[in-house]
């Protein structure tokens, strides 16, 4: 089933992103030319990693009665030519997390979709003003 997000300008280098019942507003820096409304693309691309790696290691750690409080952090870094995000780097605390846990933890977090997404890149197809 394909899934639909409309995006539209808001003016400048703002743009607001629907996705279904949710809206994010996207900007670029006001040393970049923007009003900084809100984060970049980038920063909703990478922040999808670090979501997604979160979401799954919270649902283990629920599913084995383990403290659920987790935190992601991500740092990645900028490539030019072109230009795109170069490398991305996660650290994932689990307090609660026993090692005993460890490997199938390690394991339900490779599991994110994204990160799927990453490894087998989709096809992506860019159409400019469709024949309808």
């Amino acid at each position: 089933m394909a899934r639909e997000i409309v995006v539209t300008a808001q003016g400048g280098d703002a743009y607001s992103i629907a996705f279904g019942p949710h809206t994010v507003v996207v900007d670029q820096p006001v040393s970049a030319g923007g009003t900084d409304l809100g984060p970049t693309p980038t920063e909703i691309f990478v922040a999808g990693l670090a979501g997604c790696v979160a979401y799954y290691g919270g649902k283990y750690l629920r599913e084995h009665d383990l403290d659920p409080a987790l935190t992601v952090r991500m740092r990645y870094k900028w490539a030019l030519a072109p230009n795109r995000v170069a490398r991305m780097e996660l650290t994932v605390e689990a307090p609660g997390l026993t090692d005993d846990h460890r490997a199938a933890f390690q394991e339900a977090i490779d599991h994110c979709s994204v990160h799927n997404t990453l490894r087998q890149p989709p096809a992506v197809e860019i159409a400019v003003n469709p024949q309808q």
